[in-house]
């Protein structure tokens, strides 16, 4: 199947990643190569793009899009939160722009046997983005506790039916293993009232989301992720981020805002006494939203919201 994903925002990131043609740039959720392409185009052969993704499927599709740029391009099979040991690794201390699509792509979602999707009621239950991890997601339906999976469709799914969706997996587990998306939604469906189901789409989505987030560290990574981008950006370089939830939002406008303004003395105090230095400004108050035919092209994009940091 061939790997394919249409870049959100893509020219709100080119406008707001400012491109310099001999500046040093990074895609640290690299993908199908979607967006580094039209950053890679706008580069000299004296500028620089290190493409960032934890996903095979992707790697192998980016370097083949990216070919053309190749004097330019440098990809690593790694996790972005490892990007300052990546960039270290070729000899880059600063960039002057990193981006981080952080949507599932349309390839994992489509492709059944990633196991990303509740729509083809035979995909098994995957849900890695890398697929040199043991754990899967049937292993968190099957083994985590009725606790365990209570708190992170609660947390992580925002489902206001999580303590009646984890009581039922584990009591149909109890009888076979849950192994695929078919046995899974029937299961979940049984734990969610069915007037509630007729208005609130599908009533697998936030169980799907919460696993996910949960098998591969998706809020921890970014939060761990964020603090140390910033520091890697080159006086007036640009963090351009494109979030798909509520969680994922929260967490890059609170570390974006601390940022921008991390004193921490009492709003009584005539001056700051803290020492604590903004690292730069947050560029858009409120967040960056596809327009109207770029959400008629791509359903996906309906949910995706930009913020751009800008180092000092």
């Amino acid at each position: 199947m061939e790997f394919e994903h249409k870049s959100v925002l893509l020219e709100e990131i080119i406008e707001y990643l400012n491109i310099r043609q001999d500046g040093i740039y990074v895609d640290g959720t690299l993908g199908g190569g979607g967006h580094s392409s039209h950053i890679a185009k706008r580069l000299s052969g004296k500028g620089r793009l290190i493409g960032i993704d934890q996903d095979g499927d992707a790697i192998a599709a980016a370097s083949d899009r990216l070919k053309p740029f190749k004097d330019r391009v440098s990809i690593v099979r790694s996790n972005y939160r490892a990007m300052r040991q990546v960039l270290s690794g070729f000899g880059i201390e600063r960039a002057d722009g990193i981006l981080l699509d952080l949507g599932v792509s349309s390839f994992q979602l489509d492709a059944p046997e990633r196991g990303f999707t509740y729509r083809n009621e035979d995909a098994p239950l995957d849900m890695r983005m890398d697929q040199r991890g043991e754990l899967t997601a049937e292993d968190i339906v099957n083994e985590y506790s009725e606790m365990e999976l209570y708190r992170i469709i609660r947390d992580y799914g925002e489902d206001r039916f999580a303590k009646n969706i984890a009581k039922h997996i584990v009591r149909e587990r109890q009888k076979k293993r849950i192994v695929t998306a078919g046995e899974l939604n029937a299961v979940i469906s049984a734990a969610i009232p069915k007037k509630i189901q007729a208005t609130g789409g599908h009533p697998a989505k936030r169980t799907y989301q919460a696993i996910r987030i949960e098998l591969n560290h998706e809020l921890d990574v970014l939060k761990e992720g964020l603090e140390d981008m910033i520091d890697l950006l080159n006086p007036g370089g640009r963090l351009c981020i494109i979030t798909f939830h509520s969680l994922e939002d929260r967490i890059v406008k609170n570390v974006f805002k601390r940022n921008e303004n991390p004193c921490v003395c009492p709003k009584e105090f005539p001056v700051c006494v803290c020492g604590n230095v903004s690292k730069g400004r947050v560029i858009s108050r409120k967040p960056i939203l596809p327009g109207e035919e770029e959400m008629k092209e791509n359903k996906r994009s309906k949910s995706a919201k930009l913020r751009v940091f800008e180092r000092r």
